[in-house]
C-alpha cells in the first residue's frame, strides 16, 4: 500500500531569485528612486535658506529656491503618473498636489503672501490640467458628460479651498509676525525707558538723599504709589511717616564756602544776570565737587557748604576739602575776570564728626548737624576772602602738606564759640593752581551729554538688533527657541536668559503658572470673523460637493445644507456686522439703531467668551461632520459591491453616483481636520483632539465600514494599497499642520508672555515715572516741577522774577543740634510740615529748606494762587477763618470790591497764618512732651519768625543736583527779620506791616532796628493775644469805643 506524505511547497526564497519576478519587482525601485532623487534635490535646493550663513543677501534667490522645490515635487509626481499609464497602463491619483500646496504656504522661504499665492495657483493650475487635459478623452474627465464635468468642478473647488487654507495661515502668520516685532520693539523701548527712569529717579534721589539713607525712601515712595493703586479711593500721601533717618559720621571735613559782595550783586544785576552768574559759579563747583569726591549739602543764597569723606570713607577728606577750596576760589576769579565784577569767597575748612540725615515729612533735604558743622561755618564767617580758613585739626590729617599756612585771623582768635572749642586756625592763601581737572563750562557740560544721548541711541538700536534675533520666526529661530524653553534647566550656562522666557510645558504647550495660562485662555479674539469666514466657505464647499454627489435628490441632504448654511451665515453675519459697519460710517458721525448696537454687543460678547467661541468651535466641526454622515448614509454598500464585480465581469460602465467618490471624501475630511486646528483662539489641546479624533474616526470608517470601496478607489502608487494611500494623506495632514500649528501656538504664548512683561514694564516705568515725579515735587515746587518734566534739560538754566512774594524765616531758639535733640527737633518740623500740607490746595505755600533750626518758607511762587477759597476742599479751618475775616475786614475798611492788586498782596497775609499755625503748633508741641521723662530743656524752645515781602527772584541752579532756591531783598529782609527778632513774636519790615493792616491786623511799632547791610529800619511786631490768635484793628477799635461808652455810663450815674 502506497503511503502519500502531506507537505507544503515553500518556494518563497527560491522565487526571490527568479528573473520574471526581479524584472517585475525592479519597477518598484523606479518609484523609490524617483521619490529618493526628488527629496535629496529639494534638500540641497532649500538647504541655503534653513542656514543663514549660507544665504546670499539677494532676496529673489529664495523666491528661486522656493519654486525650484516645488518643480521637483510636481515634476517627479507627475512624471510617475505619466510613466506608469504608458508603460503599465496604470491610472493613478496624486496626493501630492494637497502636500505641495501645504509645503507652499507653511514651510517655503517665501517672505511675502503674494508670491506664495500666485505659486500655489500655478500648482494648482498645473494638476488640474493635467487630469482635465490628459487623461479626460480617455478615462478619468469626459468633458461632454455633465456629471464628469460636475466632478471637474468638485476637483477646482477642493484646490480653490487648499489655497485658502494657505493663504489664511499665511495671514495669520503675518499677523503674529508682525505683532511679534512691534510688542518686542515696544518692550525693548519700555525697558530701555524704564531702566532710565529709574537711572533718573537714582540720580534725582541721590541729589537730596546719598544712598544709605535713600535708598528705604524710595522704597516707601513705590509701595505707598502700589497702594494708592489698589485702594484708588485713598489719595497717595506723600508725606513720610516720622522715622528717623540721621546717621553719624566721626571722621569727615566740612567746608562752608560765602560768596562775597552777594548782597550788592542782588541790588546791581538784573535777574537773569544773577541767576546765570550763580548758576555757572555753582555748576563749576558741583563738577570741581565730583572730581575731588565731595558731597554737596545745598546752597544758602551766596553759601554754599559740602563735606568730604561722607558717602564712602575716605583717608584723605581732609586733602580733599583743601584742593577743592583752593578749586572754588580759581573757579570765581576767573568768573570775575570773564564778567569784571567785584566778587570774591570765603572758604572755611573743619575735620570733625558730625550727623547726617533726613528731616520732616515734606521738602526731604539731607542736612547736616554738630558742633563740627558750627565751627566750619564760624571758620568762614571770620575768615578772609581769597583764603582758606582752616582748623589745626584738617592740617593735621594732611600726610603731606604742600600749601602755604599762614596764622588765622584775629575774628577767629575772638570769636566766642572758637574759644569755648579751643580751635586754632591757620589761613590757606591761593597762589597756585591746583586744578587737576579740565576747564569745564556749562556750554562744555551740554556738549558731553549729546555726545552721552548719541552713544545712548546707538546702544538702543544694537540692544533691538540683538533682541529681534532671538525672535521665534524663521527655522533656526524657531529651533533655538524651542531648545531654550524646553530643555533641562541645570544644564544651560545662561540659566538668567532662560528664566525670562516663558516656561511653557513641553507636550501640552502649556503655562506653567496656572494664572497666566487662564489668562492667555480668556482673551478676546479679535479676529474670529476671519475664522467664521473661512469656516463659511469651506462649510459651502462641502454642501456643494454634498450636493454634486447626491444630484440634489435627497431630501435628508437639502435640509442638512440648508440648516448648516442658515446657521453659518447667521454667525458669520454677527463677527462681520461690526467691521462693515466701520467701513461704511468710519469717515463720518452715524448714530445706529438699537438693533445695530444689540449685534455689536452679541458679536462683543462672542469674542470675549471663551465658553461661545468653544460653542461655535465644535458646532461648526459637527455640521462638517453631518454633511459627510449623509454622503456615507446614501450609498449602498451591498449594491455597489454586486455592481462593480459584474461591471468588471460584464466589462460596463458602472453608475458613479451609486456611492461616494473616497478621494472626493478623504479631501473633505483633510480639509476639516485643517479647518479644526486653524481655529483662532480655540485652546490648542481641545484642537489637537478634535483634529485627531477625525482623523482616527475616518481612518476606521475606510478600514471596517467601506473597506471595498476605498481599496477599489485609485490609488497613489501602483504597488501602494488605495486605503493606505487615504491614510497617508490624513496622517500627512494631520502631522503637517499640527506641527504649524504648535509653531504658531508657540510664538502667541511667547508673544502673550512678552505682552505681560510688556504691560509689567509699562507700569513699572509709570511707578517709577510717578516716584520721579513725587521726588521732584520734593525739591522744586509744583510749577517748577512740571516745567523740569517736560521742557528743561539737565544743566539748563531755570530762573523765574515775582513781583510779590512773601517770605519767612523760623528759627528755634535755646535749641541744642545734638544727636538726643535731633529727633525732637524732627518731630517738630514734621508738625510744621503737616501744618503746610493744609496750605498747599489753595495758598501754595512752599517749603523753600531747613537750615539748622530755621524752616523757610514762601507764598506767592506759583501763578495758580488761588483768590477763591475752594469750600470743597479738606483745607485747615484756621485757614478759612482767617482769610474770610481778613477780606471781610479789608471791604469794611476800604468799601469796595477786592482789587487785583489788594490779591497779590493776600500772599503776606496767608503765610503770616502760616507762621501763627506754626507757633501755634510749637506750643503744642512744648505742652505734649511736657510729661515726657527727658531733659526739660529740650522743651522749652521757642521761636522767633520774620517776614518780609517784595520782588524776589527764583531759579534752578547746579550741575549735579537739582537745586531750588530763592534771592531778593525780600529774602535777605525776612532772614534779617528773624535774627533780629524776638521769640514768641513775628517780626515784619515797614511795608509788609503796612500790607498788613489793610487786611485788619495790628503791627506794633517795635523801634528802629540795625540790620545788617541795610542799617537802622523801623520794624514791627504782628499783633498776637496769649491764645495765640490775631489782633485786629476793628476788634480793637470796637473795644475801645466799648469801654468809653461804659465808662461815660458810669460816670453819668455818678453825678446822678
Amino acid at each position: 500500500m502506497n503511503v502519500k506524505m502531506k507537505c507544503k511547497l515553500d518556494y518563497s526564497k527560491e522565487i526571490r531569485w527568479e528573473r520574471n519576478f526581479l524584472k517585475d519587482r525592479d519597477k518598484i525601485y523606479i518609484d523609490v528612486g524617483c521619490y529618493t532623487l526628488s527629496t535629496v534635490l529639494v534638500t540641497l535646493v532649500l538647504w541655503p535658506s534653513a542656514n543663514p550663513k549660507c544665504m546670499p543677501r539677494l532676496r529673489y534667490k529664495k523666491y528661486l529656491t522656493s519654486v525650484l522645490a516645488v518643480v521637483f515635487m510636481v515634476v517627479t509626481d507627475l512624471l510617475l503618473n505619466i510613466y506608469h499609464y504608458h508603460m503599465d497602463d496604470w491610472i493613478i491619483g496624486s496626493f501630492f498636489d494637497t502636500y505641495t500646496l501645504f509645503t507652499i504656504y507653511m514651510f517655503l522661504p517665501i517672505p511675502y503672501i503674494l508670491p506664495s499665492l500666485v505659486l500655489g495657483i500655478s500648482v494648482s493650475v498645473i494638476y488640474t490640467s493635467y487630469f482635465v487635459l490628459y487623461l479626460a478623452s480617455k478615462h478619468r474627465y469626459e468633458i461632454s458628460n455633465v456629471a464628469h464635468l460636475n466632478y471637474l468642478s468638485v476637483e477646482i473647488s477642493h484646490q480653490f479651498c487648499v489655497n485658502l487654507y494657505g493663504a489664511f495661515f499665511r495671514i495669520m502668520r503675518e499677523i503674529i509676525v508682525r505683532s511679534s516685532f512691534l510688542d518686542r520693539h515696544q518692550y525693548v523701548m519700555e525697558d530701555i525707558w524704564l531702566r532710565s527712569a529709574r537711572e533718573q529717579e537714582k540720580v534725582f534721589l541721590h541729589s537730596i538723599l546719598p544712598p544709605q539713607i535713600s535708598q528705604p525712601i524710595q522704597e516707601d515712595i513705590r509701595n505707598r504709589i502700589k497702594f494708592s493703586e489698589k485702594h484708588r479711593n485713598t489719595p497717595i500721601n506723600i508725606r513720610r511717616d516720622r522715622i528717623m533717618a540721621i546717621q553719624i559720621h566721626p571722621d569727615v571735613s566740612i567746608l562752608y564756602a560765602d560768596i562775597v559782595n552777594y548782597t550788592y550783586l542782588t541790588t546791581t544785576l538784573t535777574v537773569k544776570q544773577l541767576i546765570s552768574l550763580l548758576h555757572e559759579l555753582y555748576a563749576r563747583f558741583d563738577l570741581a565737587a565730583s572730581r575731588y569726591t565731595v558731597q554737596r549739602i545745598k546752597f544758602l543764597g551766596d553759601c554754599y557748604y559740602c563735606v568730604a569723606g561722607l558717602t564712602r570713607p575716605d583717608p584723605d577728606h581732609a586733602k580733599c576739602c583743601l584742593d577743592f577750596g583752593l578749586c572754588m576760589i580759581d573757579n570765581i576769579r576767573e568768573v570775575r575776570a570773564k564778567e569784571k565784577l567785584d566778587i570774591d569767597i570765603r572758604v572755611g575748612v573743619h575735620s570733625g564728626a558730625l550727623c547726617a540725615g533726613v528731616l520732616g515729612a515734606a521738602k526731604l533735604q539731607y542736612d547736616i548737624w554738630g558742633s563740627d558743622v558750627v565751627i566750619a561755618n564760624r571758620l568762614e564767617g571770620t575768615g578772609l576772602p581769597g583764603h582758606i580758613h582752616t582748623s589745626e585739626r584738617t592740617l593735621q590729617m594732611i600726610i603731606e602738606p604742600r600749601y602755604e599756612v599762614q596764622p588765622g585771623t584775629e575774628k577767629a582768635r575772638n570769636d566766642p564759640f572758637l574759644q569755648k572749642h579751643n580751635v586754632i586756625t591757620y589761613l590757606i592763601p591761593f597762589n597756585v593752581r591746583p586744578r587737576t581737572i579740565p576747564d569745564l563750562d556749562i556750554d562744555h557740560i551740554k556738549i558731553i551729554d549729546s555726545e552721552t544721548e548719541l552713544k545712548k541711541q546707538s546702544s538702543i538700536g544694537l540692544e533691538l538688533r540683538e533682541e529681534f534675533k532671538k525672535m521665534p520666526v524663521g527655522p533656526i529661530s524657531v529651533k533655538e527657541n524651542f531648545k531654550e524653553v524646553f530643555q533641562l534647566w541645570g544644564k544651560d550656562k545662561d540659566k538668567e536668559r532662560i528664566r525670562a522666557r516663558p516656561v511653557i510645558g513641553i507636550y501640552l504647550l502649556h503655562f506653567r503658572d496656572p494664572r497666566l495660562e487662564y489668562n492667555y485662555m480668556h482673551q478676546p479674539d479679535y479676529m474670529l470673523k476671519y475664522s467664521m469666514l473661512l469656516a463659511w466657505v469651506f462649510g459651502l464647499n462641502l454642501c456643494y460637493i454634498q450636493y454634486v454627489h447626491d444630484s440634489g435628490l435627497v431630501k435628508n441632504g437639502v435640509i442638512v445644507d440648508l440648516v448648516v448654511m442658515l446657521s453659518l451665515t447667521v454667525l458669520l453675519f454677527l463677527t462681520w456686522y461690526k467691521k462693515l459697519c466701520f467701513l461704511r460710517y468710519s469717515t463720518q458721525d452715524h448714530k445706529y439703531s438699537r438693533i445695530s448696537c444689540c449685534l455689536f454687543r452679541v458679536a462683543e460678547s462672542i469674542q470675549r467668551s471663551l465658553i461661545k467661541r468653544i460653542g461655535i468651535y465644535m458646532y461648526t466641526i459637527i455640521s462638517y461632520f453631518s454633511i459627510i454622515t449623509v454622503m456615507l448614509m446614501d450609498c449602498d454598500r451591498e449594491e455597489y459591491e454586486v455592481v462593480h464585480i459584474e461591471s468588471k465581469l460584464y466589462h460596463y460602465e458602472p453608475d458613479m453616483n451609486m456611492c461616494f467618490h473616497p478621494w472626493l471624501l478623504t479631501n473633505m475630511v483633510c480639509l476639516i481636520i485643517g479647518m479644526s486646528l486653524i481655529f483662532t483662539r480655540i485652546p490648542f489641546m481641545m484642537k489637537v483632539v478634535v483634529s485627531t479624533l477625525e482623523a482616527i474616526t475616518y481612518m476606521i470608517i475606510l478600514f471596517f465600514q467601506f473597506e471595498y470601496i476605498v481599496h477599489h478607489s485609485l490609488t497613489t502608487n501602483p504597488y501602494f494599497e488605495a486605503e493606505y494611500a487615504h491614510c497617508l494623506l490624513v496622517i500627512i495632514t494631520l502631522l503637517s499642520l499640527y506641527f504649524k500649528e504648535r509653531q504658531t501656538e508657540f510664538n502667541n504664548k511667547i508673544n502673550y508672555k512678552w505682552r505681560e512683561e510688556l504691560l509689567k514694564k509699562q507700569h513699572d516705568a509709570f511707578i517709577a515715572d510717578q516716584s520721579i515725579t513725587i521726588l521732584l515735587h520734593n525739591i522744586l515746587p509744583a510749577h517748577v516741577a512740571n516745567v523740569y518734566l517736560t521742557s528743561l534739560a539737565k544743566h539748563e538754566l531755570y530762573y523765574e522774577d515775582y513781583a510779590m512774594v512773601a517770605v519767612m524765616f523760623a528759627s528755634l531758639h535755646n535749641f541744642q543740634l545734638d544727636l538726643p535733640n535731633l529727633r525732637v527737633l524732627n518731630e517738630i518740623i514734621s508738625e510744621f510740615d503737616r501744618i503746610l500740607s493744609y496750605y498747599r490746595d489753595d495758598y501754595l505755600v512752599e517749603k523753600i529748606k531747613i537750615v539748622g533750626c530755621t524752616y523757610m518758607a514762601a507764598c506767592g511762587l506759583d501763578l495758580r494762587f488761588s483768590s477763591v477759597i475752594s469750600q470743597e476742599r479738606s483745607t485747615h479751618e484756621s485757614v478759612i477763618q482767617e482769610v474770610l475775616r481778613a477780606r471781610r475786614s479789608i471791604s469794611v475798611l476800604r468799601k469796595d470790591n477786592y482789587a487785583s492788586s489788594e490779591k497779590k498782596e493776600e500772599v503776606v497775609f496767608v503765610l503770616t497764618t502760616f507762621a501763627l499755625d506754626l507757633m501755634r503748633t510749637l506750643w503744642t508741641c512744648n505742652n505734649d512732651y511736657r510729661n515726657v521723662p527727658v531733659d526739660r530743656d529740650v522743651f522749652t524752645a521757642d521761636m522767633s519768625i520774620g517776614i518780609s515781602s517784595g520782588e524776589v527772584m527764583a531759579g534752578v541752579v547746579g550741575a549735579s543736583q537739582v537745586h531750588y532756591d530763592i534771592w531778593g531783598n525780600a529774602v535777605n529782609m525776612a532772614s534779617r527779620m528773624d535774627s533780629t527778632g524776638l521769640a514768641g513774636q513775628i517780626q515784619v519790615t515797614e511795608e509788609t506791616a503796612e500790607m498788613l493792616r489793610k487786611y485788619g491786623l495790628e503791627c506794633n511799632y517795635r523801634g528802629m532796628t540795625f540790620v545788617k547791610g541795610r542799617g537802622i529800619l523801623p520794624t514791627y511786631f504782628v499783633g498776637i493775644d496769649e491764645n495765640y490768635e490775631f489782633k485786629y484793628i476793628y476788634e480793637s477799635r470796637h473795644h475801645n469805643l466799648s469801654d468809653n461808652s461804659d465808662s461815660q455810663h458810669g460816670s453819668s450815674e455818678k453825678n446822678a
